[in-house]
């Protein structure tokens, strides 16, 4: 009796502990993870890799998968013992509407488990993560910095509806609306007050059919898709709960995580790729691999192997990521193809690479840094430091370009967008996308970048002045006006620009009052008559622009000023010669950029000029310098190779499948004898094959169909992009509107042909009759034309101006064209 009593005694002790979490955390610690599903074979792999990370990075606590069902699907389903469960009434069909929005049940999961779960009533704190996801490292919302009334999540900046109309429709207090999701750390309390709201405010914007428009709500699709998000947001603006959001936490695998940084989360939601390997959760909608013994998801290279694909150490970080995601997706369910009864698989190098300690190591549990909680590692100075006293974090940056909607702007667009993503750029990048209500109806490039919409200013309101080039210094007046934003500095880029590495303030020392920019010499308006007529500070006139870095209050009293000078110096056409503003054109194109100047130096705003950051490919580097923008706004040549941005300006290489540019010669076929023309062929050849890289990466999110598998007898074909890799070369045919020598883009490679005697003598028969026949054209077409004789000729001004016709226009993007002088 003494050992039966003894022992119930343990057991409740035991139990007691296991009510705290599995870690035995005191009260006021407590954690619990959730994550929201349904009952179908493609939550199912993805439960399973999420759980399997779970256990991998120690995360503290419990975890529940919130299921969502209905009568008929549970009947069916057959993954009840994936991950511990707390069963939910499928709201996927809203029981009063008979809306489909499968992602209700997301927060309708939250509010059933907090009424009806015991786990909830002891619980201090919750973690709530996608499906989706793997956890490198524990996730403790108090470390993070999360505290009552203040969560912790990730930066969704593509909610623009923050900012809008949205907000001000769906909550009291758009002023609080965040834009956050992805990773959410709480305490409990203010989830018990978020959750009702949270579900209600979703049914609220799904509801609101009126404003599902792209330019509302971000959603490319306007199809409300994204109205649980917006739920969330604003319920957590109701109730006055407020985030600490952070970058650095999460990353979608094909993202390079900025210096110093280690990310605690993957987020797979996009496709990602290492060489010509490649991943995408969608192709794997309806699949049964979970209970498809011994097959995995298809495996990707080795981490030997990324070490020599990619020498730079930088993006090769990026590529492991991709590796750790898929590789500990295909661990999960190897372990649960054994937890299921399948027989032991067949030895492959793979299944070894899986079990074997390297990779152990690779995957073990990430701790945070410094700068994954965004706080500067602390300089250790003798005698001026006081111990332990806290470190001064960066100031947060945003990076800001502007476009047009047009097929010219968009390829930039998704080569500036894909550069930004490998530089390592703190923050988030905005497209600002001027259209007028036209345009923005046909236009089709919504999703090429996080896009903040803008009235077109192309054509004044007021002048009727036809000046696209306003729209930059328009657009960034209308951000400020119409964006809440939490950065300290704002980078200003052009879109023809490849970011190379980060442009931050404290490495080229903006400050405020101070910004930074690069070198435009050729504004010698600033030294003339032009400076003295429209500023009241000329001395302060500064020849610069490219690449801006300003403090985000410089910013806000500048943008005005900025709109205005352009306004001002464009009207001025009695200054517009080029011995006055440097415009060999005389035609005003550039004022923008002296409503740039001018507007700054009315502030006395002066410039640290930095030579350091733009170099435009074709121009040679000075030694030891790491350029870390490349501006595309002028020709640049490598041997008989070329490309100029104007060339396409009519080419749509964004929506045909496989398009890209002229692939430039091998770099191994270089001249190595002079190193400055070596150095400079380098470069160009970097920025046009980053381009076509991103280019590539685009028309495989887009899905398009194998290259290899395209048939070449399409009736179509002359008005398509052919893009052939065999030979390295590109056809446009019937979309470019020049008549430049094009050459460089259809060069032919002629293969060796063997012939025997009877082929070339019907070849040579076949000729001699087509000879004939055009002898006999020629004859016709001179007796029918000779009688025209004498009715007049067209002048040689015709002839000038048909030779003229392709090259007349101007470049409304950077001013280059029109000056062919570095910009």
């Amino acid at each position: 009796m003494m050992g039966g009593g003894l022992l119930s005694l343990v057991l409740l002790v035991l139990l007691g502990l296991c009510v705290n979490g599995e870690s035995g955390m005191p009260p006021g610690r407590r954690v619990h993870t959730l994550f929201s599903v349904e009952c179908q074979d493609y939550f199912d792999w993805q439960t399973v890799g999420l759980m399997h990370s779970f256990k991998k990075a120690r995360q503290p606590g419990p975890i529940t998968r919130l299921l969502s069902c209905t009568d008929e699907e549970k009947k069916k389903y057959r993954g009840m013992h994936l991950a511990p469960t707390f069963e939910v009434p499928s709201m996927s069909r809203h029981p009063k509407t008979g809306d489909w929005y499968p992602a209700i049940n997301k927060p309708a999961g939250v509010v059933h488990w907090l009424k009806h779960s015991k786990e909830a009533k002891n619980v201090d704190w919750v973690v709530i993560l996608d499906a989706d996801m793997i956890i490198r490292g524990p996730i403790v919302p108090w470390e993070l910095g999360a505290e009552k009334g203040y969560a912790v999540a990730a930066y969704y900046g593509y909610l623009i509806g923050c900012n809008n109309i949205l907000a001000q429709l769906h909550t009291k207090h758009p002023e609080f609306c965040d834009k956050v999701g992805g990773l959410l750390a709480m305490h409990i309390d203010d989830l018990r007050a978020l959750a009702p709201m949270w579900l209600s405010k979703t049914e609220e914007v799904r509801e609101d059919r009126a404003h599902w428009g792209t330019n509302i709500t971000g959603d490319i699709y306007s199809s409300g898709w994204i109205s649980e998000m917006y739920g969330y947001s604003f319920g957590a603006a109701e109730v006055g709960l407020r985030h600490k959001t952070n970058d650095n936490l999460m990353i979608y695998p094909g993202y390079i995580p900025q210096e110093g940084v280690v990310p605690i989360l993957l987020h797979y939601g996009l496709p990602f790729s290492v060489g010509n390997w490649s991943f995408s959760k969608l192709d794997h909608h309806e699949d049964g691999i979970v209970y498809d013994c011994g097959r995995l998801f298809p495996e990707p290279p080795y981490p030997k192997e990324v070490k020599l694909m990619e020498p730079d150490a930088h993006k090769r970080r990026g590529l492991l990521l991709n590796l750790e995601c898929i590789n500990t997706l295909n661990e999960g369910l190897l372990l649960q193809h054994a937890a299921n009864g399948c027989p032991k698989p067949k030895w492959s190098k793979y299944m070894s690479f899986l079990k074997s300690k390297t990779f152990a190591e690779l995957t073990r549990p990430k701790q945070l840094t410094a700068a994954t909680l965004g706080i500067e590692e602390k300089v250790q100075a003798v005698q001026q430091q006081v111990v332990d006293e806290p470190a001064k974090p960066y100031p947060k940056i945003h990076t800001l370009f502007s476009t047009e909607c047009t097929p010219y702007f968009d390829w930039q667009t998704v080569g500036l967008v894909h550069s930004f993503h490998l530089s390592g750029q703190p923050g988030n990048i905005t497209r600002l996308l001027s259209c007028t209500d036209e345009d923005l109806k046909q236009y089709t490039g919504h999703d090429l970048a996080p896009t903040h919409y803008v009235p077109s200013m192309s054509r004044h309101p007021l002048t009727g002045d036809w000046y696209p080039a306003i729209n930059k210094p328009a657009a960034v007046l209308h951000w400020l006006n119409h964006v809440d934003t939490d950065a300290e500095y704002i980078v200003i880029l052009d879109a023809d620009m490849i970011m190379r590495g980060p442009i931050t303030p404290w490495e080229f020392k903006a400050a405020r009052g101070q910004p930074v920019s690069t070198p435009y010499d050729y504004l010698i308006g600033c030294d003339n008559v032009l400076a003295k007529l429209h500023t009241s500070h000329p001395e302060a006139c500064d020849k610069v622009g490219g690449v801006i870095i300003m403090h985000i209050d410089d910013l806000r009293q500048f943008a005005l000023l900025w709109l205005h000078k352009t306004e001002e110096v464009r009207a001025d056409r009695a200054h517009y010669a080029t011995n006055i503003t440097g415009d060999i054109y005389s035609s005003g194109w550039i004022s923008e950029m002296y409503g740039y100047s001018f507007g700054a130096a009315e502030l006395k705003l002066r410039h640290r000029i930095s030579s350091e950051i733009l170099i435009y490919p074709g121009y040679t580097p000075s030694p030891g310098i790491k350029y870390r923008v490349f501006h595309y706004g002028l020709e640049f040549k490598v041997g008989n190779w070329s490309f100029d941005k104007a060339n396409w300006r009519n080419t749509d290489v964004v929506n045909r499948c496989w398009a890209q540019f002229p692939d430039p010669p091998d770099p191994s076929t270089l001249d190595q004898t002079d190193n400055n023309i070596l150095q400079r062929d380098l470069l160009s050849i970097e920025c046009i094959k980053t381009l076509n890289e991103a280019l590539r990466l685009h028309h495989v999110r887009r899905k398009c169909p194998d290259p290899n598998s395209l048939s070449n007898s399409n009736s179509d074909a002359a008005d398509e992009v052919v893009v052939s890799r065999k030979f390295g070369k590109m056809n446009v045919t019937s979309v470019v509107e020049s008549n430049h020598d094009q050459k460089n883009q259809s060069q032919e490679l002629s293969e060796p042909t063997e012939t025997d005697g009877m082929f070339s003598s019907v070849r040579f028969w076949v000729i001699a009759f087509w000879a004939f026949c055009g002898l006999g054209f020629l004859t016709v077409a001179s007796v029918l034309f000779s009688g025209r004789k004498g009715k007049g000729k067209r002048g040689k001004s015709y002839r000038v101006k048909r030779r003229n016709s392709g090259s007349g226009f101007m470049d409304v993007n950077g001013r280059d064209r029109h000056l062919q002088v570095p910009l």
